[in-house]
């Protein structure tokens, strides 16, 4: 079964544009889980525009309510502490201890994730201390990845227990030229390629940016899916029907 992972930065978004505590982050994370998904993801960023530190100690204890949910925290490792209240990514992880940390190379004013990690220059000594003390900690590591075989092969030697494929060029693809238009036919041939290489050096596969209902079920077709994270378009879905019946409506769209 492929996992859903709801990421509630836009409802931190939407409160934030207003003030006070409306839409509440930790409501809507009780109502995603209560439709049926296996986990919340945030990102909080060191400028605090959505997911703020204290939401995602809030989430925390809201997904230890209920066993077998899981949280996942993304987010640069190298982020330090800012005069925000932003205590750093290391500190968050520390004191929140996710089930899963998944790490992106994000910089600090970065509109969303939009590529993986390179790892081709050799200097991942950093990282790889990172990977080690955030799975001391407990947590699964993913690494944010582009579907590119020697990447991957990369991202075994540093250590982590998944990768997470950025999916953004597969979802532009559909989104253009529809779920049988060649263009999508090739980006879902490579990242089908990337899935198979991960599971011959046993890594975990998790994928996430801009799947959406419609691109959805033929993404799931890849052997070996583990889990996909899915934010913006499924909030966006719920302004028309309801947080609840579009978390069931995902749920369908993965297979479940």
């Amino acid at each position: 079964m492929i996992s859903l992972s709801v990421n509630v930065n836009k409802i931190a978004w939407l409160r934030n544009a207003r003030g006070g505590d409306r839409p509440s982050v930790t409501g809507a994370a009780r109502t995603i889980i209560n439709a049926g998904a296996q986990g919340i993801t945030v990102h909080p960023r060191p400028d605090q525009r959505h997911i703020t530190a204290q939401d995602t100690r809030a989430l925390a204890k809201v997904v230890r309510e209920y066993p077998g949910i899981e949280y996942n925290i993304e987010g640069n490792p190298g982020t330090r502490a800012r005069k925000n209240g932003y205590p750093g990514f290391d500190a968050l992880v520390e004191e929140c201890l996710p089930d899963q940390c998944t790490l992106v190379p994000d910089s600090d004013g970065q509109l969303t994730s939009d590529h993986g990690f390179d790892l081709r220059t050799g200097n991942n000594r950093p990282l790889i201390n990172r990977i080690r003390r955030f799975q001391a900690l407990g947590a699964r590591v993913s690494l944010f990845m582009d579907p590119e075989l020697d990447q991957l092969s990369a991202a075994l030697d540093c250590g982590c227990d998944r990768v997470e494929l950025y999916t953004g060029p597969y979802a532009d693809a559909f989104a253009t030229h529809g779920e049988n238009g060649q263009q999508t036919q090739v980006e879902y041939a490579r990242y089908a390629r990337a899935a198979e290489h991960a599971a011959k050096l046993g890594l975990g596969l998790n994928a996430g940016h801009d799947l959406d209902q419609t691109n959805l079920p033929l993404f799931c077709q890849i052997t070996g899916l583990a889990e996909v994270s899915i934010g913006h378009a499924l909030i966006s879905d719920a302004l028309d029907v309801g947080l609840a019946q579009t978390v069931s409506n995902y749920l369908s769209a993965v297979g479940q």
